[in-house]
């Protein structure tokens, strides 16, 4: 197990493009989050960069000290809840006409808005997407 700024580091040595904190990918998710609740306006290419910020957070998680596991945990967990209720469980159908899905512990690739909108709305509606527009959500 290792300190926050060794995984950061580690993570960064893997192919993230930098050292990343828990604080920074926690906000960064959180702020994802929140803009799939209002409708996310983006286009495809961005939304699956969004989603990468969770994914760091899985990858640090098998590395971190148990103590920082278990003060950021509980936020994580309410923002995964959040995550869910705003999203359709396809099992990645449309999301894999656009992206290479990873692992099934990825399980937020797995899960479409459920309000579509905009470009993203309109792309994911191509690969079959069923969800709300923005006015009826």
């Amino acid at each position: 197990m290792a300190t926050e700024s060794e995984v950061g580091e580690l993570l960064h040595q893997r192919g993230w493009r930098t050292a990343f904190t828990v604080a920074e990918r926690v906000n960064a998710w959180a702020a994802l989050v929140s803009a799939i609740e209002r409708g996310y306006g983006d286009d495809i290419s961005e939304y699956t960069n969004d989603l990468y910020c969770r994914n760091w957070l899985h990858e640090a998680w098998l590395l971190l000290d148990e103590h920082i596991v278990q003060l950021w945990t509980p936020q994580i967990k309410v923002l995964d809840d959040r995550y869910k209720a705003a999203t359709i469980d396809d099992d990645g159908q449309a999301l894999d006409q656009f992206h290479r899905l990873p692992g099934p512990d990825l399980w937020r690739w797995r899960h479409h808005p459920r309000i579509l909108t905009e470009d993203l709305g309109r792309s994911l509606r191509s690969a079959g997407a069923i969800g709300a527009d923005l006015d009826t959500a």
